[in-house]
C-alpha cells in the first residue's frame, strides 16, 4: 500500500500532477471533436508535457540524489542556489557585511569613482568596542592643506633609471583575466592620473600599450612575452620588450596571495591567436604557469636573475613580488643579498587576502601570510640587514580606502597596490563570477558581447576619479594626524582594540628590529630561529 501511495507523497506529487494534467489535456485534444480545441490545449499540453519529461529524466538520472527523490520540485533548490549571492547582497547584508568587501567599502569606491557624495550621516556604524576595531590617532595641531600628489622614487644605487611612482597604483591583473576594455580603461586612467598599471604575469598586451599609461611589467614562472618555445626564459626577447619607454619597472613574480605555491593552466581550447601572440605560446597547446621558476633554484641565483632583469631592461627598477610563506626562505633571500651584493630595487608583498586570481578554497583561505604581517616581516628583515634604505616595499592585499593605505604604510609599506578597488571603479559588483567568463559588467569576461558593455571613455574617468579622490582622502587623514606625507606614518599612529577593555598600539603589535640586528645576532623570537635556518645557497632550511 505504501508503494502505491508513493506518487501522492510530497516528494513525487509535482510529477504526478504534471503527468495527470498532461494525460488529461492529451485526451481532451484527441477525443473532443471541436476543431478549435487544439488552440486551447496545445500550449498547456506542451508546458505540462515538458515538465513530465523533465520529471522522468530526474527519476532516472544518476548524478543528483535530490532530483531522484524530488523530481521537478528539486530544481527550485538549484535556482535559489544560483541566485543566492545576489539575494544576499541586495536584500540581506548590512552596510558592514559582505565578503570579501563590505557593502560600505564598495559603495565608497563607487561614489568616489562617480564623483558623487561619499560622506556618511549620523555617526559610525562600526562597533568601536568590539575586539579587532582599529583606529588612527589625530593631532591637536593638524596640517590644514596637505598636497595629495604623494610620490616616491623607486630605484636603488644600481638603478640608472629610477621611477617616480604614485603611492597608489593598479595591482597585477593580466589581460585574459580582465577584458580588453577593462585593460584599456585602467591604463588610460593611470595615464591621466600619473600612476602605474601592473600587467600581471600574462604579458604586455596591445591593450596595455595603446593608451600610453605607465606600465610595471610582471614576469612570472611562465615567462609570458619573453620565453623560448620550451617555456624557458629568453633574455633577448625580455630586453626587446622591456626597452619600451612605457614600461617603467620590471617585476619578477615569485608567488601571489590568492594561490601561493600553485601553478596554473590555460587550456589549449582557450589559447586563441591573440593570447598566443601576447604570451608567446603555441596555438592549440596548454598554456602552463609552473608553480616554480626554471631560471633559478637558489636565493643567490634569484638575486642574479633580478640583477640581470635590471641590466637587460636598460637600468630600470627591478624587483620581485611574493606572498610570504616559510620565514626562513625570505631571510635566505636577505642573506643572498648580503653575500652577493645584489639587491632588488623593490619588493611587493602580496597578502593571502589578495583575490583577483581564482584558486582552490584551501589555498585561498589558509595558505600564505596575510598582507600586514608580511609587509612588517619584510620591512623588519630589511632593516635587520641594513638594506631598508635602498629597497622600496609595495603592499597589495584588500586595499581599497585611504585608511587601508595609511595602515599598511605605517607598518612598513612605501606604496600600495589595489586590484579589486580599481575593478570596483570600473563597475565590478562583486558577483563572484570572475572565473566563469560570465561577468555581468564585462570587467573580467572575454565574451565580446559582455565586455562591450564596459564603455571605455566613461570608465577612464572613473578610474582616474577613484585614484584622485582616494589620495585626497589620504591627504585629509594625514593632515588630521599632523603629518604631511605617508612616509611619516609609524606604528605609533594606530591602535587596535584587543578586547572590550584593552587597547594596544601598533608599535606593540608590530615591534621593530634595530638596524643591523639580524647581522649582529637577534634575540627576537620572530626572527632568531628562522635566521639561523636561512641559507643563501638554498631555499631548504639549514640543519
Amino acid at each position: 500500500m505504501e508503494t502505491l501511495l508513493l506518487p501522492f507523497s510530497p516528494r513525487f506529487i509535482v510529477l504526478t500532477i504534471c503527468s495527470v494534467v498532461t494525460a488529461l489535456l492529451l485526451a481532451i485534444g484527441v477525443f473532443d471533436h471541436n476543431p478549435k480545441i487544439w488552440e486551447v490545449v496545445l500550449l498547456p499540453l506542451i508546458i505540462f508535457g515538458a515538465l513530465t519529461l523533465l520529471g522522468i529524466r530526474d527519476l532516472v538520472q544518476k548524478h543528483h540524489a535530490v532530483l531522484r527523490n524530488y523530481p521537478i520540485s528539486a530544481h527550485l533548490r538549484f535556482l535559489l542556489e544560483e541566485i543566492r549571492p545576489e539575494m544576499r547582497q541586495y536584500f540581506f547584508e548590512s552596510e558592514k557585511d559582505g565578503m570579501p568587501f563590505s557593502r560600505d567599502t564598495r559603495a565608497v569606491v563607487y561614489q568616489r569613482a562617480k564623483m558623487v557624495l561619499d560622506k556618511r550621516p549620523f555617526g559610525t556604524q562600526e562597533d568601536v568596542y568590539r575586539e579587532g576595531y582599529e583606529w588612527m590617532h589625530h593631532s591637536v595641531a593638524p596640517k590644514p592643506h596637505v598636497d595629495p600628489q604623494f610620490r616616491i622614487t623607486i630605484g636603488g644605487p644600481d638603478c640608472t633609471k629610477p621611477y617616480s611612482a604614485s603611492v597608489f597604483n593598479i595591482s597585477a591583473m593580466s589581460f585574459g583575466a580582465l577584458s580588453p576594455n577593462a585593460v584599456r580603461a585602467l591604463n588610460a586612467g593611470a595615464r591621466k592620473g600619473g600612476f602605474a598599471h601592473d600587467t600581471g604575469e600574462g604579458g604586455v598586451s596591445p591593450y596595455h600599450r595603446e593608451r600610453g599609461g605607465d606600465i610595471i611589467w610582471e614576469v612570472g614562472s611562465g615567462y609570458f612575452g619573453c620565453r623560448n618555445r620550451d617555456g624557458s626564459f629568453n633574455p633577448d626577447e625580455f630586453a626587446r620588450v622591456s626597452s619600451d619607454d612605457q614600461i617603467k619597472m620590471v617585476e619578477l613574480k615569485i608567488s601571489q596571495g590568492a594561490k601561493p605555491g600553485h601553478g596554473g593552466v590555460l587550456p589549449a581550447a582557450k589559447v586563441s591567436e591573440e593570447i598566443s601572440k601576447i604570451r608567446g605560446v603555441p596555438i592549440g597547446e596548454d598554456c602552463i604557469s609552473p608553480a616554480s621558476h626554471k631560471a633559478f633554484s637558489t636565493p643567490l641565483q634569484m638575486m642574479e636573475f633580478v640583477a640581470n632583469m635590471r641590466k637587460l631592461s636598460g637600468g630600470k627598477p627591478a624587483g620581485f613580488k611574493m606572498c610570504i610563506g616559510h620565514p626562513w626562505e625570505f631571510l635566505a633571500i636577505c642573506k643572498a643579498m648580503k653575500e652577493s651584493g645584489l639587491y632588488p630595487d623593490f619588493i611587493v608583498v602580496d597578502g593571502n587576502e589578495g583575490g583577483t586570481g581564482a584558486a582552490p578554497l584551501e589555498f585561498m583561505d589558509h595558505l600564505g601570510m596575510p598582507m600586514r604581517e608580511g609587509v612588517n616581516f619584510v620591512h623588519n628583515a630589511l632593516v635587520g640587514i641594513n638594506a631598508r634604505d635602498r629597497i622600496r616595499i609595495g603592499a597589495s592585499g584588500k586595499i581599497a580606502t585611504a585608511f587601508d593605505m595609511a595602515r599598511a604604510m605605517a607598518i612598513g609599506a612605501d606604496w600600495c597596490n589595489s586590484a579589486r578597488g580599481f575593478m570596483f571603479s570600473l563597475g565590478c559588483i562583486q558577483s563572484l563570477s570572475c572565473h566563469t567568463d560570465r561577468c555581468p559588467t564585462g570587467v573580467t569576461s572575454q565574451d565580446p558581447i559582455r565586455n562591450r558593455a564596459l564603455y571605455v571613455p566613461d570608465k577612464i574617468e572613473r578610474v582616474y576619479n577613484y585614484h584622485h579622490n582616494t589620495l585626497h582622502a589620504l591627504a585629509e587623514l594625514l593632515g588630521a594626524a599632523g603629518l604631511e606625507h605617508p612616509q611619516q606614518l609609524r606604528p605609533i599612529h594606530f591602535s587596535k582594540r584587543t578586547s572590550t577593555t584593552e587597547v594596544c598600539s601598533f608599535s606593540h603589535l608590530y615591534p621593530a628590529l634595530r638596524p643591523g640586528e639580524l647581522l649582529e645576532g637577534t634575540e627576537d623570537r620572530r626572527y632568531r630561529a628562522a635566521w639561523a635556518m636561512a641559507r643563501a645557497d638554498s631555499f631548504q632550511p639549514a640543519g
